[in-house]
Parts: structure tokens; C-alpha cells; sequence
């Protein structure tokens, strides 16, 4: 098997697994009606890097539409996962070095280090969040509780995926 075929077979994995997590686990857990995770994110933000813009934005807005499938939604996931993936390339394109592709292909706590992945994951899930709350809301009557669950919600999902990339942490060979 080639590097092409392994990473379509990996990112497939990944696709299914985060919707069926999101799904099935993680779409009954609220604390308080107040924060909710939103992880399957994730799958947006391990894309690799080589990604073209025009496949990012297909497959982020195919999750978003599986996630509004599941979650009655009729839109909101598919239009906040197109943002993120607008901000995923505008972020990558002023942090990361163009020369660095060939050897460091996915953006992984592993690979990336600590602090970028962290940046990474908490600014893209702020915009993520923000997003899809404020479209969910609409309405300005109500931005106390839509700004609380924003915030609440975007510290869960981070907290949640930092911590699955810290069990899946590989350290790097120099």
C-alpha cells in the first residue's frame, strides 16, 4: 500500500470514528444544558496539510452534513464546519513554514508540539464554536446564554481534544 492509499484509509477511519463518537456518545453529554462537546472537529483539524483547499472544504462541509443528518440540524454544522475550514487554512498558512510539508504532513500534537497544537485546537474551536452557537441562537435577545455556552462548550471540546491527543502522543524520532 502506498502513502496515498494509507492516509485515505486513515482519514476515512477518522471520518467515521468521530462521527460515531459524536453520534452515539457524546450527543447525550451536556453539563447543565451549558457545554456540550464538539470533537468531531478533529477529523477537520488532523486533515494534512497537502490537503487542497477545494477537497477541505468537500469534506468539511460532507461532515457538517452528516453531524445535521443526525443532530435535526438543517445546516448549522455544515456552514460552522466550512468556517473552520477556512480558518484552518488561513491559520496554517501564517503559522506554519511551506517548506516544512514533506516531512511533517499532519497537524498532530506529536509532530507540531504542544503549544502549536494547543493555539491550533483553541483558536479553530473558538470560530467553530462561535459560529454554529450564534446561527443556532439567532437572536441577540438571548446572547448571555449563547455567549456562556460558547465558552463553556469550546473549553470542553479542547480540554476533550487535547486529552485524546495526548493518549495517542507518539514521541518524535530526531
Amino acid at each position: 500500500m502506498n502513502r496515498t492509499t494509507t492516509m485515505i484509509f486513515v482519514n476515512l477511519m477518522r471520518f467515521v470514528l468521530s462521527v460515531a463518537l459524536q453520534v452515539f456518545l457524546l450527543k447525550n453529554i451536556t453539563l447543565y444544558n451549558l457545554a456540550t462537546p464538539y470533537t468531531y472537529i478533529l477529523f477537520i483539524l488532523l486533515l494534512p496539510f497537502n490537503v487542497p483547499n477545494i477537497v477541505l472544504f468537500i469534506l468539511s462541509f460532507i461532515l457538517g452534513l452528516t453531524l445535521d443528518a443526525f443532530y435535526d440540524t438543517p445546516g448549522l454544522h455544515a456552514a460552522a464546519c466550512v468556517v473552520l475550514a477556512f480558518v484552518r487554512i488561513v491559520f496554517i498558512n501564517i503559522t506554519v513554514q511551506k517548506d516544512g510539508f514533506d516531512n511533517e504532513p499532519e497537524p498532530t500534537l506529536s509532530i507540531m508540539g504542544f503549544r502549536w497544537f494547543f493555539a491550533y485546537v483553541f483558536i479553530l474551536t473558538l470560530f467553530h464554536h462561535f459560529f454554529l452557537f450564534n446561527l443556532e441562537v439567532f437572536r441577540l435577545s438571548e446572547i448571555q446564554y449563547t455567549l456562556s455556552r460558547f465558552a463553556l462548550s469550546s473549553v470542553f471540546t479542547v480540554f476533550l481534544i487535547v486529552i485524546s491527543g495526548l493518549l495517542f502522543f507518539r514521541k518524535r524520532e530526531r
